[in-house]
């Protein structure tokens, strides 16, 4: 095993050689993708009538007229992150225009469907990554009206909290089947990101809560996490997700920087290191761009820490292969015949965050 683990280190450092060279360039690379992959998810998804997206290229097709909530989630995150490229021009206020169309004020919390229907299901996670994106917001702007929001996602957040199997957030309301890595991931997340804007303690136990609970049932011995806990009974659904593992990923290393505590500093470089060997393969990510968008979150936060910029390379790498083989007849990535906004979307905040990371140097 440690030999398995130096030979990748080794790998890491010769891709992080040849992917170096000028900054600048390598910015402007990715501002470019950006701006590219921005305009074309107006022009293939975006209804100006409605204010609303589409889900697909082909629409026709769909189940819905327009976007679950689920794409939104991916595209007002990266809209942050367009803001942060490009300063003077605003990406969000559009995004945000259309998921206010998903909020219901009913019982027991406001919060956002997962379609547009009266009865619509409310997903614990659509919720938080949309709360996540108006704290990146919020921190960038000190706008109040993003802390507000998310902090209404953190109270409907909390009503998936209970004390089966000791605690943890469900991922759906009224589904009380399984606890979630990707609803208790994001929710330490986003208690944390409350916590630094507020200093408010209840965040911080929050976190600490969500946090232990998912290292103890939902941790796999590699440091990496299985989906989901079922309930009752216990059984482990064991796959292994890019998302899951960024969420954790992210709340250790942002723990390290609330507490100093160095065990968040080591825990989030062992969790960085597994995924780099369990995720990339051949060159590549496995192909979900959004999940793959939520792990390069985490391997940011560490390596505003550490400044090993290992594993963001890989993530350049990847990204900048699927640039290249992005659909010559439209510009939109994915080898799909019908492409999906859910995949424009975290490819775009793939190639503007890692435009950011790179303009950080």
């Amino acid at each position: 095993m440690i030999l398995q683990s130096r030979r990748f280190f080794a790998f890491i450092v010769l891709i992080s050689l040849s992917f170096c060279g000028n900054s600048q360039s390598i910015t402007q690379q990715f501002r470019q993708y950006a701006d590219s992959t921005y305009k074309n998810i107006y022009t293939f998804f975006y209804d100006p009538s409605s204010q609303l997206f589409r889900e697909t290229t082909d629409y026709s097709k769909d189940d819905h007229p327009y976007s679950y909530l689920w794409p939104l989630c991916a595209l007002i995150q990266a809209g942050n992150e367009m803001e942060i490229m490009n300063t003077h021009k605003s990406y969000m206020e559009g995004i945000t225009t259309a998921i206010k169309k998903y909020y219901t004020t009913k019982s027991p919390a406001p919060g956002y469907k997962a379609y547009l229907g009266e009865n619509d299901d409310r997903y614990i996670d659509d919720n938080q990554w949309v709360g996540l994106a108006y704290m990146d917001a919020y921190k960038r702007t000190s706008n109040k009206n993003y802390l507000t929001l998310a902090e209404e996602i953190y109270r409907f957040m909390m009503t998936g909290f209970d004390l089966k199997l000791g605690g943890g957030l469900y991922w759906r309301e009224n589904d009380t089947t399984t606890k979630n890595t990707c609803s208790n991931g994001p929710g330490i997340v986003l208690a944390l990101k409350l916590y630094n804007a507020t200093g408010n303690k209840k965040f911080f136990d929050t976190a600490m809560l969500l946090y232990n609970w998912t290292n103890k049932h939902l941790q796999a011995a590699d440091g990496l996490f299985y989906d989901a806990i079922k309930i009752p009974g216990g059984k482990i659904d064991s796959a292994k997700y890019t998302y899951n593992t960024g969420t954790m990923l992210q709340a250790n290393a942002m723990l390290y920087n609330i507490t100093k505590d160095k065990k968040y500093l080591t825990e989030a470089q062992r969790i960085a290191s597994a995924s780099a060997t369990q995720f990339y393969k051949n060159g590549h990510f496995p192909g979900n761009d959004w999940f793959n968008a939520v792990l390069l979150r985490g391997y940011e936060e560490l390596f505003l820490i550490d400044k090993n910029k290992a594993y963001v390379v890989l993530m350049m790498k990847d990204a900048d292969r699927k640039w290249q083989q992005r659909d010559s007849n439209t510009g939109l990535m994915g080898k799909e015949v019908r492409k999906k906004l859910l995949d424009q979307a975290g490819i775009l905040e793939i190639f503007a965050r890692l435009a950011n990371i790179e303009a950080m140097l």
